[in-house]
């Protein structure tokens, strides 16, 4: 593990934290000071802050963006992703078409079925709740941890078929959220998924996602 010691770090630590990461350099001295050096506690605190950037700039509207493409396995398995911001600029930037193609080839490989949490329908939501808790009162558990267990398999359901939630494929300690608020931390604009498509050679059952908040809108504008 690196280390440093306090309030004197190596400058080789802040790049290998920069390239780690993608904050700008100024946090990560800060966050490599205020964890003596511990490269792993650093990262830690620059997701975090991260995240919490991510927070105050996802109520601002995100009308440009750019869609990008991901053929894996010799041309069997394809996707289609648009990616959203706030400007053409950040839209045209290294980061963020690094972003698209990582979260575009995340897709191909781990299939999700929605965007978010909030898109999966009532229908889907009920049936999981009743087999899970069908399953969890078949072991004669009190009421109280049955609903438990199904808080905990519902969690665990989300985080198969909910893009956001997902581990990202390249760093499983990371979800796809936490990979878009790094970003968001570091190019200073919203940025969210708005849709998806994942096709399969010879898999009738393809798949279509899209964030409810985007089919309001096209359906109001229909």
């Amino acid at each position: 593990m690196s280390t440093a010691t306090e309030n004197k770090v190596d400058s080789k630590l802040v790049k290998e934290l920069r390239e780690k990461s993608g904050a700008p350099m100024g946090d990560c001295l800060k966050a490599l000071q205020e964890t003596k050096g511990d490269m792993e506690e650093a990262f830690v605190v620059l997701r975090k802050r991260g995240m919490a950037s991510a927070a105050k700039k996802a109520s601002r509207s995100t009308n440009e963006g750019a869609v990008g493409t991901y053929i894996h396995a010799g041309g069997k398995i394809g996707v289609l992703l648009e990616l959203n911001c706030e400007s053409d600029f950040v839209a045209r930037t290294e980061d963020f078409q690094s972003l698209l193609r990582d979260i575009s080839m995340h897709i191909a490989a781990t299939d999700p079925r929605y965007v978010r949490r909030e898109d999966v329908t009532e229908a889907d939501l009920a049936r999981e709740k009743d087999i899970y808790r069908t399953q969890a009162a078949a072991t004669g558990k009190p009421a109280p941890v049955v609903e438990k267990i199904v808080e905990g398999k519902m969690s665990k359901f989300y985080e198969e078929v909910c893009l956001l939630d997902q581990p990202f494929i390249k760093e499983q300690t990371q979800t796809i959220t936490q990979l878009i608020a790094t970003k968001v931390a570091k190019l200073g604009e919203n940025i969210s998924v708005r849709r998806f498509a994942r096709f399969k050679v010879g898999d009738p059952n393809w798949t279509v996602a899209t964030t409810k908040a985007a089919a309001d809108e096209t359906e109001a504008q229909a």
